[in-house]
């Protein structure tokens, strides 16, 4: 095996383990939203802040992880972050004030996934993978977090029924160091400028991304994405003990989403390497609001919910690979973390959005049905939105593609 292919290899495996535990535990979150708030005696809007701040925090720190990553290489900011993340699960487990949640679940876990998530991670995956190849092996690499979703609810349930909250969480941080061993296999040297270019520096690379549509057409397609993601994963178990359904029934369908988004985001990886993504991320959204329709206008039942959890799940992460893979084809790897990771807070901003107003509607009009249908509303505009995205490289990558 050569040199290339073992680092290949190491930072695909090395990625995915470190992708499956950090979102796995992120995925996790919205089973202690309520044993936590009625231990507490915390309204919903409470526990939904702090993790609407730690989406925030995560989107505000992600550029500036994804440039240490670009400059230092991933694997050093990866280590930093695993024990942040170990730091932020243990200070939340003792956490018996609305601050002391906000500075744990919000501030430190927040920049532990800035650290040890998408924009580091398929940073370097894109680096070490030739552009053609490079929507599926981010599709593979993504599919690693679904994964760890799918094997992680079921434990984290089990945890917090044998242990009760707190001790789950004090497991959750030492499953959390294990990303440390991992850590070292994500070592990637920083990307070079292209050949017969100048080096870029990170104002010129900040400038050429903010002058072009595109850019910003996909940073408000991933702020629906964001939106959507953690009103749904934040609040849907709460939403279905609200309807009557047991409350393994909204663990369940969590599980499915994560084991549902493996397929999907190696399909939308396979697909995104032969058909035009922007058009593929357009389905994608629209999709999503076709589905919240159906599951709204059903009878819920069990087996709806499940359906719903599998449908959303093919649909859940399908959109990073596609996104990033299209910013890695139109500025380049040089600084792909950075860029990837100023995308990535949109997102975040959408998140704070969905998993806030979320609880903030809930506990004003004791229903999440405003809710839905801004999350409907907004997966048509993003569609819309995406539709309008070109994949054409700048002309700085254009004129080295053209002279090779």
């Amino acid at each position: 095996m050569t040199t290339s292919q073992r680092t290949f290899l190491g930072v695909m495996i090395g990625g995915a383990v470190v992708l499956a535990i950090a979102l796995g535990v992120r995925h996790s979150f919205g089973l202690f939203l309520s044993p936590m708030s009625d231990d507490y005696g915390w309204g919903r809007e409470t526990f939904a802040f702090a993790i609407a701040i730690q989406n925030l925090v995560w989107g505000l720190a992600q550029p500036f992880t994804g440039a240490f990553a670009d400059r230092f290489g991933a694997g050093r900011v990866i280590l930093v972050g695993a024990v942040v993340y170990a730091l932020g699960l243990w200070g939340m487990s003792g956490a018996a004030t609305p601050l002391m949640l906000t500075m744990s679940t919000g501030v430190l876990i927040g920049l532990a996934l800035s650290a040890t998530s998408f924009s580091v991670i398929l940073g370097a995956v894109g680096r070490v993978v030739p552009d053609a190849q490079r929507p599926m092996a981010m599709g593979l690499v993504s599919a690693a977090g679904s994964l760890g979703q799918f094997l992680m609810l079921p434990g984290v349930l089990g945890m917090i029924r044998g242990f009760g909250w707190q001790g789950a969480l004090i497991g959750l941080a030492i499953l959390a160091l294990m990303m440390l061993p991992f850590a070292s296999m994500v070592r990637v040297r920083a990307a070079q400028p292209l050949p017969n270019t100048p080096a870029q520096t990170l104002s010129q690379a900040l400038g050429e991304a903010f002058s072009r549509p595109d850019f910003w057409l996909l940073s408000l397609g991933f702020f629906v994405c964001g939106f959507q993601l953690v009103f749904i994963g934040l609040h849907l178990p709460a939403y279905l003990v609200d309807q009557q359904l047991p409350a393994t029934v909204g663990t369940t369908v969590l599980a499915l989403v994560g084991l549902f988004n493996i397929v999907g985001t190696w399909l939308a990886g396979w697909l995104g390497s032969r058909l035009f993504r922007a058009g593929l991320l357009a389905w994608i959204y629209l999709l999503r609001s076709v589905v919240i329709v159906l599951f709204l206008w059903l009878p819920l039942t069990p087996w709806s919910a499940y359906l719903f959890g599998m449908a959303m799940g093919v649909l859940w992460l399908s959109t990073v690979p596609l996104t990033n893979s299209i910013v890695a084809t139109i500025f380049g790897v040089r600084n792909l973390s950075m860029l990837g990771g100023i995308v990535f807070l949109f997102h975040q901003v959408g998140s704070f959005a969905g998993g806030w107003l979320g609880g903030y509607l809930f506990d004003r009009t004791g229903s999440y049905e405003l809710v839905w249908q801004i999350s409907i509303g907004l997966g048509v505009l993003a569609a819309l939105l995406n539709m309008r995205v070109t994949e054409r490289p700048v002309a700085r990558i254009q004129t080295v593609q053209e002279a090779g």
